[in-house]
């Protein structure tokens, strides 16, 4: 099924330039990179691991990375910011890594990318060792509900962000510098119940503030609660 990345890959490469866009780089960063640095791991997965940006944070880091993704475009430009690393095309729902392979699988941004995450899900738990960490950055559920949602009054100043279906689970496309692609909200409730489900143990949630970064920038991120950190224990 078309979701939009391997037509939308070039434009996302040079949007994300080698740094990120500026929720990752003020807001999602830092508690992601504190999340890792708290426990010594081994051997890292990124599920979803686009143009390889958070592998090689985590090998900069001293965390053997390998990155998994469905498309081409993004694994090359990976491969060639990163010769050594190991990055493996193919998608969330089969991964190919024998059970219990990492002792951290990371998911940054990327469940609102899988169709079928339940499938995802159970195959990042598969491959998690006894006692590994699963850390999830999602968009909060809030914002996936209604991808465009701020309501602007007539002079175009944001009012508020509105929330629309949020219990109910369906895709919708999105689109911002040339980039268009197919986004899956759900509400928090169903990422809970599944990962529940697996036995895993919640170690640590957030929605973050913004840690730094222009003051406009700041406070459009304070208004709605744009991402959610989810650290699960196996």
């Amino acid at each position: 099924m078309d979701n939009g990345w391997d037509h939308s890959a070039d434009a996302w490469i040079a949007s994300m330039g080698d740094a990120g866009d500026w929720g990752r780089q003020h807001v999602l960063d830092p508690v992601m990179l504190e999340r890792t640095s708290a426990r010594r791991f081994e051997r890292a997965l990124d599920v979803g691991c686009g143009e390889g940006r958070f592998c090689r944070k985590l090998k900069a880091m001293q965390v053997p990375a390998n990155g998994v993704d469905p498309t081409p475009t993004l694994l090359a430009r990976a491969r060639t910011l990163d010769p050594s690393g190991e990055y493996h095309l193919a998608s969330a729902e089969a991964l190919p890594f024998p059970d219990a392979s990492f002792d951290l699988v990371v998911s940054y941004l990327t469940l609102i990318d899988i169709a079928d995450f339940r499938t995802g899900l159970k195959q990042m738990v598969r491959v998690l060792k006894a006692d590994g960490t699963l850390l999830i950055a999602n968009v909060n559920s809030f914002i996936t509900s209604r991808p465009m949602g701020w309501v602007r009054d007539s002079d175009g100043r944001d009012l508020h962000y509105a929330v629309d279906r949020y219990l109910e689970e369906f895709p919708e496309w999105v689109e911002w510098s040339a980039i268009r692609v197919e986004n899956w909200h759900r509400p928090l409730s169903s990422y809970m119940r599944e990962l529940i489900a697996h036995g895993l143990t919640l170690t640590f949630f957030d929605e973050p503030p913004p840690r730094s970064g222009d003051l406009e920038h700041q406070r459009r991120y304070c208004r709605a609660p744009w991402f959610m950190v989810m650290e699960w224990r196996r």
